[in-house]
């Protein structure tokens, strides 16, 4: 389960054995969701927020500090993806400890 950053708390990671589309998860004590990112022509047009299957999914606050994380790290999300299951790099972990927006 190769962590990739945490905000505020939520920790943000792939699951090993992860499958398309890309996504990634975020968890916070018992609460988990993902994200889906919908990419199209190399761009991503749409970030879906889902309910992860045997998890009570992520609400309130640290749903919106998700979004909000979503909404300027979607990019880089989607980079460290394709490096480490795509070209099975080792990819960096990064905590970032004040609000983003």
């Amino acid at each position: 389960m190769p962590k990739i950053y945490e905000y505020l708390g939520i920790i943000i990671f792939f699951y090993s054995n992860e499958h398309e589309p890309i996504h990634v998860h975020a968890k916070k004590g018992e609460f988990e969701s993902k994200a889906e990112f919908i990419i199209s022509n190399g761009e991503i047009i749409e970030i879906r927020i889902q309910e992860n299957k045997g998890f009570k999914p992520l609400k309130g606050t640290d749903l919106k500090n998700f979004k909000d994380f979503l909404s300027i790290y979607a990019d880089k999300i989607v980079k460290k993806w394709i490096d480490y299951f795509v070209f099975h790099r080792d990819i960096d972990f990064e905590r970032i400890t004040k609000k983003i927006k």
